[in-house]
């Protein structure tokens, strides 16, 4: 979406249905309010809603909290999965493993210090095991509230060799490999393969529908379901909740997409490619770790990160991707645009209520 045609659509949707399609305000409240609440609780509720503000795919939120006496259990919700852009979990347990980043962060700030653990044997659950301690706050432990995925262009500007140095420090976790890309060629190399990709998907029918099942057209909507993506979120105009699924099929075509792409990543100062030692949910997670403290450090640094992972999704583009990153005969697991850009509305997450499947902290 968003050429000329859907701004006018969605103007005309706006002033005829506004009441019914609630307003940005409303979004913006709820997000202020969540991020006022993270800052006074010092639960173990707390910090299951900052491991509920990791990145994950389509915002599907595919995980479950059990809550015990000093043991935090995160678990795959297999019923969140996307099958078809994901038919492998890949992207679920990465998932995981940012938000496991996030308790770990949340919980040392809270005075909860531990390292997840993966369940290797088991349903592919993260222990949090946790004991008291005084409170070690960080400054990605104050990002988390603030990182999200921005879709938009960026300003062009190129990030330091200091900072870049940073990240990659900050990211560094045993058993992924991150690759910065910051030379011009490289970066247009990932930009062919990101259209490549997309036009692929964007020409298969299954992965329009689940894409379409995500996407929330309007703020009364994403506030509604608590998940999805957030159309506004991307720079595209409310539109009403019979309407958007109508437009997106006449007006989200892949050329209209890969103008955006390419626009989005020539406007980029690098582009970021994490890749697992070996492909099993064990170094999936992994790698949700690194790409998660990757973003929150780049939050830090006032940099926007967007994910753009056509190249890892479309199985054959991935060693294409792995030969132009220096990583030959590996499968890269994520790829992400970063650079200076502006702050977006936010996308929701759901009540931490109901994804809390046991609380026992007596």
């Amino acid at each position: 979406m968003g050429s000329g045609a859907l701004i006018a659509m969605g103007a005309t949707a706006t002033l005829l249905t506004t009441k019914r399609m609630g307003s940005q305000k409303e979004i913006a409240d709820a997000t202020q309010e969540i991020r006022e609440y993270l800052s006074l609780d010092p639960s173990a509720l707390d910090i299951v809603r900052f491991a509920t503000l990791a990145p994950n795919g389509h915002n599907a939120q595919p995980w479950k909290f059990s809550v015990e006496k000093e043991r935090i259990t995160i678990m795959p919700d297999f019923s969140r999965r996307t099958p078809i852009v994901d038919p492998d979990d890949h992207h679920l347990f990465i998932s995981l493993g940012a938000a496991a980043e996030n308790l770990a962060i949340a919980g040392a700030a809270r005075g909860r210090r531990g390292q997840p653990r993966f369940e290797s044997g088991g349903n592919g659950s993260i222990i949090f095991a946790h004991e008291g301690g005084a409170p070690v706050s960080s400054p990605l432990f104050d990002a988390i509230r603030y990182r999200q995925s921005t879709r938009a262009n960026y300003d062009g500007r190129s990030v330091s060799p200091f900072d870049l140095n940073l990240l990659a420090n900050t990211a560094s976790v045993s058993g992924v490999d991150l690759v910065l890309l910051t030379d011009r060629r490289r970066i247009d190399q990932v930009r062919d393969l990101v259209m490549t990709g997309n036009t692929a998907q964007m020409a298969d029918p299954a992965f329009a529908r689940e894409l379409k099942h995500w996407l929330r057209f309007n703020p009364r909507q994403a506030l509604n379901a608590g998940d999805g993506l957030y159309s506004v979120a991307s720079g595209n105009p409310a539109l009403p909740s019979w309407l958007g699924p109508v437009a997106f099929d006449w007006l989200s075509t892949s050329d209209s997409q890969n103008k955006s792409y390419a626009d989005q990543i020539n406007s980029s100062a690098g582009i970021a490619v994490f890749a697992g030692a070996t492909e099993d949910p064990l170094h999936w997670v992994s790698v949700g770790h690194a790409c998660q403290r990757f973003a929150l450090q780049a939050t830090v640094l006032g940099l926007k990160c967007a994910f753009i992972n056509q190249p890892v999704e479309v199985a054959s583009l991935r060693s294409d991707l792995a030969a132009l990153s220096g990583l030959p005969g590996r499968r890269p697991d994520l790829v992400m645009r970063f650079g200076y850009g502006p702050t977006l509305p936010r996308s929701m997450r759901r009540p931490v209520a109901s994804v809390i499947t046991n609380r026992d902290e007596t």
